[in-house]
């Protein structure tokens, strides 16, 4: 049900990467939480690291708004679905302010968000080696897209008192409000390496000393009052807040007919089980490359079963800890409200899965950073197989994918794929457009759905003889692996955008 919510709310953008966003978003969710506020924290785009730190100042859990995974409709109710309860929110945007998607215009932007949550914009500069240009850079942020609503800056980076008075100046005379001048500091300093930010779950004790030091000096330098009632002249929304429970009992999957051997495909045409739009061939691909049900090597299909939560929950084991730590809040949210009781455990200690596990869930993270200690785990390894043998659910993304092969750059791994992995130079990152090419525990063939790839490691080979997904860009490639149960892919997908893949998962929980 829609209804007009009004939550102050702010959006913190950058006229490019490295100017300091992350440490001014992240301290001042943790200098609003220290005045007993509740702070509600989101990123724009698909990063997992940044909401890790986030959630660590605010003390609630970081969620992502990303207009190209989800699609813009669902930002402003992903966004209400954190915010709800809150007296302020805070949105740390993406790369450059009206940088998006590659060839699309401004979608998925930190503008483009801010547009859709009526959001006014800070704008941190970092000004470590201009003065008066200050002002000229901000004038053409601020007057780019007249629907962005460019609140004020915050100067990051400020050598001197003198160098300070010379960019207010410039600011005053460009009548741009200064909302806060940070000075270098060393110890806010975040380490990075090959994929970013080093996530908050492997260095919990010296993450909470780095946001410490980042509200202090957000603290120390900005107008905390000036920002909140910034945040407070935000536009009302006006729409329904997203809900796992409601946006799965709004989509019920259609039934899915189990073609005898022989039997010709089903109409491509035709709804799919993950609630995505019509099934088809995505440009670039051809309509042989997508396996229908009954196909030579396909995984056999899930049929279709009463609601999920008939039965009472099936277990479904989530792999968390150091080597794992990119996950959406919503994939598990919609697994439960599909039916299943969502247990996290940590590769890098557990020997067993936990007991009664009937599917699993392997994200993203770094097992690269793990391979001696995750290699060296030979019983839940093991255990991981035994479970993929039986036909049981398994859904991989990237650092899964990894997990599940022969072997990690030399070190023994799962083996439920017959293929390895390495590291490598070269950064692989951008969005995908993706089409499923074999029937899974995840989606019906022909089911689309966009991700996002984010690694330096390469597998060999690349894709199974049924493959996940077919990809039309940057090239046209099949990716991927699809065998029994397993659905194993370097894409990172957002199931709030086709809520349908929780309940399908669920389903073939219950059956295999």
């Amino acid at each position: 049900m829609s209804s007009t919510v009004s939550v102050p709310r702010l959006v913190i953008a950058a006229p490019s990467s490295g100017s300091g966003k992350t440490t001014v978003a992240t301290g001042l969710m943790a200098a609003f939480a220290a005045r007993g506020l509740a702070v509600s924290p989101h990123k724009v785009g698909p990063d997992y690291i940044d909401p890790g730190y986030h959630a660590l100042a605010s003390g609630r859990v970081g969620r992502n708004l990303d207009a190209y995974l989800c699609g813009p409709e669902l930002v402003a109710p992903l966004f209400l679905r954190g915010a709800r309860g809150c007296d302020i929110a805070v949105v740390e945007g993406v790369m450059g302010m009206f940088d998006g998607a590659a060839g699309e215009g401004e979608l998925a932007s930190t503008a483009h968000v801010a547009k859709l949550l009526r959001a006014p914009v800070v704008l941190v500069v970092d000004a470590s080696s201009q003065s008066r240009s200050v002002a000229a850079l901000v004038h053409g942020f601020a007057s780019w897209d007249p629907e962005v609503r460019v609140g004020g800056v915050i100067l990051n980076k400020v050598a001197s008192d003198r160098h300070e008075e010379l960019l207010r100046e410039a600011l005053e005379s460009a009548g741009v409000p200064v909302f806060g001048v940070l000075r270098r500091v060393a110890q806010v300093d975040t380490p990075s390496r090959h994929l970013g930010l080093v996530p908050v779950a492997e260095r919990r004790a010296d993450a909470v000393d780095s946001v410490a030091a980042m509200a202090e000096q957000v603290r120390a330098g900005c107008d905390l009052e000036g920002l909140m009632a910034l945040a407070r002249g935000a536009g009302a929304l006006s729409c329904a807040v997203w809900d796992a429970a409601e946006v799965l009992a709004s989509s019920p999957p259609p039934p899915l007919p189990v073609p005898s051997p022989g039997a010709p495909p089903p109409d491509p045409r035709s709804s799919n089980a993950g609630g995505a739009e019509s099934a088809r061939t995505p440009e670039g691909l051809d309509s042989a490359q997508v396996t229908h049900p009954g196909a030579r090597g396909t995984a056999r299909p899930a049929p279709t079963h009463p609601h999920p939560t008939s039965d009472g929950p099936v277990r479904v084991a989530v792999a968390g800890g150091p080597a794992f730590t990119f996950s959406y809040a919503e994939h598990s949210e919609l697994l439960t409200a599909a039916g299943a009781e969502v247990i996290v455990f940590d590769p890098l200690r557990d020997e067993q899965l936990p007991d009664g596990t009937r599917g699993l869930v392997i994200g993203g993270g770094f097992p690269e950073v793990y391979a001696a200690e995750l290699s060296a785990n030979e019983p839940l390894r093991k255990a991981v197989s035994a479970l993929a043998e039986t036909g049981a659910p398994v859904a991989a993304e990237c650092a899964g994918l990894l997990y599940l092969c022969r072997e990690l750059d030399g070190q023994p791994m799962c083996g439920v794929l017959d293929a390895s992995a390495r590291m490598e130079e070269k950064l692989t990152l951008g969005y995908r457009d993706a089409v499923a090419v074999s029937d899974s525990s995840l989606a019906v063939a022909g089911t689309r759905m966009r991700g996002h790839e984010f690694h330096r490691t390469v597998v060999e080979p690349g894709a199974g003889d049924a493959a996940a997904w077919g990809v039309r860009v940057p090239r046209r490639r099949l990716e991927g692996f699809v065998q029994r149960g397993v659905h194993a892919s370097y894409l990172h997908t957002h199931w709030a955008s086709q809520p349908g893949v929780a309940r399908r998962f669920v389903e073939r929980c219950r059956t295999s």
